[in-house]
């Protein structure tokens, strides 16, 4: 073989190795678009980090976020119990349920506290499946505060406030999460109006438990909800 046919050769082989390295050694990200309503430092990567301690709760990945989204405000308390602070000394099981197959009368409830035997749940609607995960923290926050069968006027007061509370900062926290064309968020909106209305009190959202025809037969009080 002649000098030139030989380095012709040595060039070809190469330029057909640099070709192949890449397929072999380059290592392809994957990218994964979170939704638009979750803020954004909740990439993949750090729910991947944050999975383990809301994985008990159950397996909706939109449900971590929303507790997570729950630490640092007036929400920290509910979400302590959810995560098995409360009375049954458990993991509060959350999932979107049709909650019209518990009872007709729920049908259009937005979410329902549950006790079975010493397990505690929350069914949330599946109309919110979909919902900002800074609105469905504000409706978890009002849920985890029934942690039992009773229930009051009273319960319902303060359960009501703290959801308003909590949108109030949450919205004010994450402003992508004020996505004002949902029915959840407008719930939220709503509160958030009593509350502000009210000087930041339970004012008229205790009017408007009052007034309430799904709690007409509910008692005043009830265990660890004396005051009204």
């Amino acid at each position: 073989m002649d000098k030139k046919r030989l380095k012709n050769g040595i060039f070809i082989a190469a330029l057909i190795l640099t070709c192949q390295i890449p397929a072999f050694s380059a290592k392809q990200e994957e990218l994964i678009e979170m939704p638009k309503t979750y803020p954004a430092k909740y990439t993949a990567e750090y729910i991947n980090e944050i999975k383990p301690l809301y994985k008990p709760t159950g397996k909706e990945e939109i449900i971590y976020v929303a507790l997570d989204m729950l630490k640092g405000t007036n929400g920290e308390f509910s979400r302590n119990a959810i995560l098995g602070n409360n009375l049954s000394g458990r993991a509060v099981k959350i999932e979107f349920r049709d909650l019209g197959t518990i009872n007709p009368d729920y049908a259009n409830f937005d979410a329902l506290g549950w006790k079975k035997n010493k397990q505690l749940f929350i069914f949330i609607n599946p109309r919110h499946k979909d919902a900002p995960p800074g609105a469905l923290a504000a409706l978890l926050a009002h849920e985890a505060l029934h942690q039992d069968e009773y229930n009051s006027l009273a319960e319902e007061t303060y359960a009501w406030t703290m959801e308003a509370s909590v949108w109030y900062e949450i919205s004010q926290l994450y402003p992508e999460s004020n996505d004002e064309l949902h029915p959840l968020v407008v719930r939220e909106n709503t509160l958030k109006k009593l509350f502000e209305r009210g000087g930041y009190s339970n004012k008229y959202i205790k009017k408007t438990v009052m007034s309430n025809a799904g709690y007409k037969d509910l008692p005043a009080t009830s265990p660890g909800f004396e005051d009204l």
